[in-house]
Order: structure tokens, then C-alpha cells, then sequence
């Protein structure tokens, strides 16, 4: 992103979009994993929350706020592969 611009130009929103995008379907993905002790009824509501966060966080323009959102999915996807829940809600 810009150094020293505090709003995302198009260019930089073009740029993660792909990034994004990839961390939305690995999570739900994960999600999916036997790994989680979770109910089916579970499942569909922690990727309800996912969607609903993505959906979201897509209106967002800060370029701070943007790469924050990015290290929490990182990290949330971190937790997702090692059979963890997170703690709080997904992203």
C-alpha cells in the first residue's frame, strides 16, 4: 500500500483483492476441517460470522485498518490449522 497516504487509492484495493479473497476461502475451508470440535450447527455459524465479517470489512478504506484486518484473518487462519477455535469472534 501508498507509504503516507491514510486512504486506500484503487490501486491498493486492486492489489489485496486477491489476497483477500484467498484468506476468505481458506477460512471457510478450515472451517471444514474434522480437526474442530465443532456441530454442523456450529460450523454454519462460525462461517456465517466469517461471511458477515468479510461483507463487512469490504466497505473499508483506511490503509492502517485494511492491513490490520489482514494479520487478524492470517492469524485466525493460523489458529484454524492447528485445530484451534479462536477465542474471540473469527476476525
Amino acid at each position: 500500500m501508498a507509504k503516507g497516504l491514510i486512504w486506500a487509492t484503487a490501486d491498493d484495493l486492486a492489489r489485496n483483492k486477491g489476497h483477500v479473497l484467498s484468506l476468505y476461502r481458506q477460512i471457510l475451508r478450515s472451517l471444514n476441517s474434522p480437526e474442530l470440535p465443532l456441530t454442523w450447527a456450529a460450523r454454519l455459524s462460525k462461517k456465517a460470522e466469517a461471511r458477515s465479517i468479510f461483507l463487512v470489512a469490504s466497505e473499508e478504506r483506511s490503509v492502517h485498518n485494511i492491513a490490520d484486518l489482514i494479520d487478524v484473518a492470517e492469524h485466525t487462519l493460523s489458529l484454524l490449522r492447528k485445530g484451534q477455535i479462536p477465542k474471540l469472534p473469527l476476525i
